[in-house]
């Protein structure tokens, strides 16, 4: 959606570390916020680039922010940081499907498994909303055999979770880099606590933070249209070279 609404910008979407076509590169642990971070730096080296903007969703929100405390206090340039549905500290459970919950949980079923209608009933069953348990279902691939398993590391999954519970970025959004812009989307119905005196505290530091009205954790998926409209303006302030 993004990419069709505003065409002059590349994107690059980066599959973690444990998630994706990333799991065949059997990256060395511990698997973490800031080894994913490093994991991430290390290919935009490579690639010899740096984002004028970086958007990332619950662990991934808490990875941009570690990318920009690993840059140091000089930005290459000016960069937007959006972090979508997670708070900089302590991240705690609310109400809703908790990614914590849905970890424990699918790290119980017997893979592989015979359809994608097999997840979707056993989540849902297990009191899951239906949507989280169809957002899950995308992350099953088919084997030779016909039958499907994990398209991540569930194992290397767990850990990260851990690591994302309690790394504490608070220290970055304190003591920006110059140049940085930081939003926070919260979604209406977070799976986390979102305490009034963080949203004090984010707030005292400059950055924004946007309610994301007819959400749960999953923003992409429960109001895809509301997302796009807080990312926009974004979009228009921040001018990249037009492609060549």
């Amino acid at each position: 959606r993004l990419a069709d609404t505003f065409p002059s910008w590349q994107f690059l979407l980066v599959d973690l570390r444990c998630h994706g076509q990333s799991v065949q590169m059997g990256h060395a642990g511990p698997n973490t916020v800031e080894t994913a971070a490093a994991d991430v730096v290390a290919l935009l080296n490579h690639l010899k680039i740096y984002p004028f903007m970086m958007i990332g969703h619950s662990f991934g929100g808490k990875v941009v922010m570690e990318m920009v405390l690993l840059s140091g206090r000089v930005l290459p340039r000016p960069v937007q940081v959006w972090v979508l549905d997670t708070v900089p500290g302590d991240a705690w459970r609310e109400g809703g499907d908790h990614p914590k919950d849905t970890i424990s949980f699918v790290r119980t079923l017997a893979m592989p498994l015979q359809s994608r209608k097999q997840l979707v009933d056993s989540l849902t069953g297990a009191g899951f909303t239906t949507e989280g348990a169809q957002w899950m279902a995308t992350n099953l691939k088919a084997r030779p055999d016909g039958q499907l398993d994990w398209t991540f590391d569930i194992e290397g999954i767990a850990e990260m979770y851990v690591s994302y519970e309690h790394t504490d970025l608070w220290p970055m959004l304190e003591s920006q880099p110059q140049g940085l812009a930081v939003d926070f989307v919260r979604a209406e119905h977070s799976a986390f606590v979102w305490r009034e005196e963080d949203i004090e505290r984010i707030d005292a530091t400059g950055a924004n933070v946007h309610v994301l009205q007819d959400s749960s954790h999953w923003v992409h998926i429960d109001n895809p249209d509301g997302l796009l409209d807080l990312l926009a303006p974004s979009f228009s302030r921040v001018s990249p070279p037009a492609r060549g």
